[in-house]
């Protein structure tokens, strides 16, 4: 099915296939009040002009006003609808009978037109040829355009996500360059800090080795005075001891004279 329309009327065409026939191709004309419709099965064809009178009766006797009569004829004559069942029967006098079923508050029915045998087939045929290949161009030239358009949405948002690609790249970029700056500045800075500590420890270090060595040297030197002052302390007292022995040597010596004086001076008595 192709459609397209004008100021006054819309124009659909249906290729209609239908069990055990060949494939029918029915070309709808359709105005607010009345329709037109053209059949062809590539060698013959049929016609049904149905008037606003036949519309407006038709309508009437299924209770519907004549918009919605012609919409839903308009829409299984447009498309050929799932569940619905299509006939083209003969009517006599090489008259022609199509009909289809549709459903409405949970019956079945089904609606009937009657069509004429067309005077001049190969006109109406090659009308309706003419309607389906102007349908496919324009149809190849709305998917040309649709496509068309696609390709330039698509490349302009290409070139949008390309420009903030780029963007975060050098932003990206600049970040890096920051971070490594930054990197280098707190390195320099921590190794600053680092080797004034350690020039530190090392004056602390020095000044803790002067002063073991100096007060190893006062120790030495208080030992040394020590065993100085032990020395002369021994020596003395030896001497002390060796001139006591010689004092009490003398004094035994002078013991006994003076007993035999005693005892001489006893005797003497």
């Amino acid at each position: 099915m192709e459609s397209s329309s004008t100021a006054t009327a819309r124009h659909t065409c249906l290729k209609l296939e239908i069990p055990s026939t060949d494939p029918l191709f029915v070309k709808g004309t359709w105005f607010d009040t009345h329709f037109h419709l053209s059949v062809t099965d590539g060698l013959r064809a049929w016609l049904c002009n149905a008037t606003e009178e036949e519309v407006q009766e038709r309508a009437a006797q299924w209770d519907q006003p004549v918009a919605e009569y012609i919409e839903l004829a308009e829409r299984y004559l447009g498309f050929q609808q799932p569940g619905s069942v299509y006939r083209f029967v003969d009517a006599g006098d090489d008259h022609k009978r199509l009909s289809w079923t549709f459903e409405r508050e949970g019956t079945k029915l089904e609606w009937r037109w009657k069509f004429q045998p067309s005077y001049d087939s190969r006109k109406i045929t090659a009308g309706i040829l003419d309607f389906l290949m102007d349908a496919n161009i324009n149809l190849s030239m709305l998917i040309r355009r649709i496509l068309q358009e696609e390709v330039v949405r698509k490349t302009q948002s290409f070139e949008k996500l390309k420009l903030e690609a780029e963007k975060c790249l050098e932003q990206s970029e600049r970040f890096t360059n920051e971070k490594m700056e930054f990197e280098s500045e707190i390195y320099a800075q921590f190794l600053g800090v680092l080797n004034s500590k350690k020039a530190k420890l090392r004056e602390l270090r020095d000044q803790l080795s002067k002063q073991e060595i100096a007060g190893k040297a006062s120790v030495d030197e208080e030992e040394s005075t020590d065993k100085t002052e032990s020395y002369h302390s021994g020596s003395n007292a030896e001497e002390s001891e060796e001139e006591a022995e010689k004092n009490i040597t003398s004094s035994s010596k002078d013991i006994p004279a003076g007993r035999d004086r005693g005892r001489k001076r006893a005797t003497r008595k």
